[in-house]
């Protein structure tokens, strides 16, 4: 059979949302993996990990058949052989049994289907919805990645749009600012490249530690970690005081007031810089870049906002383009992500058209609270004792991990977990199903990064007896007794339809030529006439009741919130973490290739840190706090002020000596005022490990 190449697009939780050109060799076999040179966004660039895609999808170490447990629960002590295979419809017979006698005990709330960001395609994504909705299942508040930054952007802007991020190459200046877009999306980086070739644009990063991304900086700004509000505030400090402000626009465009401006005057350089462990004459340096350059563009990321202060920080951040009037220039404002231009109808693929807002909302990010039955967590329901488990691994990347896993051993929990391969997850399961990846099945994306709706038709046969998460959620359906519509139909059934219902072609049209571009116009993506709230405005003062419960501790105006897990004597030292080059979330975590390059779990140590610990070159360390204590490697690395430990990468708990995960040491108490988790913004210890 002749090599062919065939349009797709890249299924992973990464901003990018890759157009792509993948080599078919034969029905089951695929070879290079290149981005789409004529998506404007993509052009022509992909990471290094998803040119290894054949690697991935050819693993030999895959799931291929239906397994049910033999024995007792021993989660990541368990692999393939405690496990039996099973034919597909037992087990689907079996799961669907054990979902309906745990809803006759408990009531239907009981059973907790549970997704995450495995897939970022429409049906293979969203199914569960569709089954929950019909069902009655619990619902799920699916906010452990992006909340707090959804949160702080609500805040002040509104909905989720803004500046196509092509203009990136029109700009004069890119701030990229708590992301790191060499490592996880690196398109980004291509449209800076243009920018400073054709503009000679400079480029500011605002991290944490010395990124990839911040090497490539002309200006990089390592501040402490949860620092970035007060770092916003003094820059605005600055733009007020040296006439760099719009002052027409401000008064037109937003609530800016004389109490927010006596507010500001307090938030000095100064201020700023015993905060951040910045120095003040950087500050200041920054802040008149920023002003002096209209045609501004800010890359905000998500990564700062993974802190209890988070949400408050990006609004701060937020403010900026406000205060200059950046927002009128193309490749000027600023960006998150595109959320809220689709406009599609989700009726058929979510089953929203069935559901009801009564039933209880259980938060994504306190699945370890849930399982071990912590009466919040549970909003006044049952006892969660059935789930089934598609596009995620919560065991490895849930916070507070040590109680997620005592959770999911539980006895009288029934979980099914529909996956690729036996990830730590998995091992807890009663049930394995074994899941197709995106070359094996139909579904659809949308660039949350960027503002393609992109098709990814089926290129390969499903290896083994894998089967798509629309034939696992339509079958289970049929045993459960569930009605709707979109359990009867296909995969691109599902897609033709809702793209015809939301006002776009039909999916073969689409499919023909790929994708759909539905960027907004200048005027929209720009909030030239409005912003997208309630006010039309750009808020400095928020609402923050309306944005989310946990709200009474919010700042009224932008301002450094002091609500994050602060050093003590006990626990001296910050912990961040952040993605490793090498891996997406706990995808590719598996291939050699990627293991090979990222080698070990290991802890960056500033070298005064490291110094006073006794800690050298080389050595193993060990770093805790009150939910336990991890082994490690340690780099002794310059890159991060004093205090702060890095550690990259979402490891399989196997590649841990003691048997777990960095997410054992992060909370899980919900980010104010919205909820989601507080990733990087942990309080630990370190020492020599005996």
């Amino acid at each position: 059979m002749e090599a062919t190449t065939h349009r797709t697009c890249c299924p992973h939780d990464c901003p990018s949302v890759c157009a792509l050109e993948v080599e078919r060799l034969d029905e089951r076999t695929i070879g290079r993996v290149r981005g789409a040179p004529d998506n404007e966004y993509t052009a022509g660039v992909v990471c290094a990990k998803v040119a290894r895609y054949a690697e991935r999808v050819h693993h030999p170490d895959r799931l291929t058949q239906p397994l049910r447990r033999k024995g007792r629960k021993a989660g990541a002590a368990s692999g393939i052989a405690d496990y039996e295979p099973i034919g597909w419809d037992d087990a689907l017979d079996e799961v669907a049994e054990a979902f309906i006698q745990a809803a006759q005990r408990h009531g239907s709330e009981t059973v907790w289907p549970y997704h995450s960001g495995g897939t970022l395609g429409l049906v293979q994504r969203y199914g569960l919805e569709r089954l929950r909705h019909a069902m009655r299942y619990s619902g799920e508040d699916a906010n452990i990645c992006i909340g707090p930054s959804l949160a702080g952007w609500a805040a002040g802007v509104g909905e989720t749009l803004g500046p196509d991020p092509r203009e990136i190459g029109e700009a004069d200046l890119v701030v990229v600012w708590g992301t790191n877009p060499v490592s996880t999306h690196v398109q980004c980086m291509t449209h800076i490249a243009r920018a400073r070739r054709e503009r000679g644009a400079k480029l500011v990063v605002v991290d944490v530690y010395n990124t990839p991304t911040a090497q490539k900086a002309d200006v990089a700004l390592i501040l402490r970690p949860g620092t970035d509000g007060a770092l916003a505030c003094a820059v605005m400090h600055v733009l007020l005081k040296e006439g760099f402000a719009d002052r027409d626009y401000l008064a037109r465009m937003t609530d800016f007031s004389p109490a927010v401006e006596a507010h500001l005057e307090t938030r000095t350089p100064a201020w700023a810089a015993a905060i951040t462990g910045l120095d003040e004459a950087q500050i200041v340096e920054f802040a008149r870049l920023y002003g002096g350059t209209p045609r501004s563009y800010l890359r905000v990321g998500y990564g700062f906002a993974r802190s209890r202060n988070g949400a408050a920080n990006l609004h701060a951040v937020t403010c900026l383009p406000a205060i200059t009037n950046a927002w009128q220039h193309r490749g000027g404002g600023a960006y998150l992500m595109s959320f809220a231009i689709w406009g599609l109808d989700h009726r058929l693929i979510r089953g929203w058209d069935v559901r009801d807002k009564s039933i209880r909302m259980l938060d994504q990010s306190r699945l370890g609270h849930v399982l071990t039955g912590v009466p919040d967590a549970l909003k006044g329901g049952p006892p969660v004792t059935a789930m089934i488990i598609q596009n995620g691994n919560p065991a490895t990347v849930s916070p507070e991990s040590g109680t997620v896993r005592k959770g999911l051993s539980r006895d009288d929990l029934f979980l099914c977990v529909h996956e690729q391969f036996m990830t730590p997850t998995a091992a807890y399961a009663d049930i394995v199903l074994p899941a197709t990846t995106f070359l094996e099945h139909d579904d659809m994306y949308l660039g949350w990064g960027q503002t393609h709706m992109i098709m990814g038709p089926r290129m390969i046969e499903p290896l083994g007896q894998t089967r798509s998460n629309h034939e696992v959620v339509c079958a289970l359906a049929k045993r459960l007794g569930a009605q709707h519509p979109g359990f009867d139909m296909t995969a691109m059934e599902l897609l033709d339809a809702t793209l015809r219902a939301s006002g776009y072609p039909d999916a073969e049209t689409v499919r023909a030529q790929g994708w759909v571009d539905c960027a907004p116009d200048f005027e929209t993506s720009h909030f030239q006439k409005e912003f997208p709230n309630k006010t039309g405005k750009f808020r400095f003062q928020p609402d923050w009741a309306s944005v989310g419960p946990y709200h009474e501790a919010m700042p009224a105006m932008p301002d450094h919130m002091e609500t994050i897990d602060v050093v003590s004597d006990e626990h001296p030292f910050r912990l961040v973490t952040p993605p490793a080059r090498s891996f997406l979330n706990t995808s590719f975590t598996e291939t050699a290739s990627s293991r090979g390059r990222e080698q070990e779990p290991r802890v960056m140590v500033h070298p005064r840190d490291a110094a006073a610990a006794g800690i050298v070159a080389g050595a193993r360390v060990a770093i805790g706090n009150r939910r336990g204590s991890l082994t490690l490697g340690v780099r002794v690395h310059e890159g991060q002020q004093p205090g702060t430990l890095i550690v990259e990468g979402l490891w399989p708990n196997g590649a841990w000596a003691d048997g777990i995960g960095i997410n054992l040491l992060t909370g899980a108490d919900p980010v104010p005022p919205a909820g989601g988790s507080a990733f990087h913004d942990t309080a630990v210890w370190l020492r020599v490990a005996e």
